[in-house]
């Protein structure tokens, strides 16, 4: 059976687990109203993209 031969050093520890986090996620303004959404994403509230409305919005 596969046992360690020596204890991990907290910092050993720490090293490895060192990519493990979550990472924020991004968020850009919207050019056109002016809402928070995500890069390379139509835009949820007002229906753009790049500039020009892609699907229309209904209030």
């Amino acid at each position: 059976m596969a046992v360690p031969k020596r204890k991990v050093s907290p910092h050993r520890r720490g090293n490895r687990r060192s990519h493990d986090s979550l990472k924020a996620e991004a968020f850009h303004e919207c050019n056109n109203c002016g809402e928070l959404k995500r890069p390379h994403n139509l835009c949820p509230h007002c229906g753009f993209y790049n500039g020009r409305e892609v699907i229309a919005v209904g209030l």
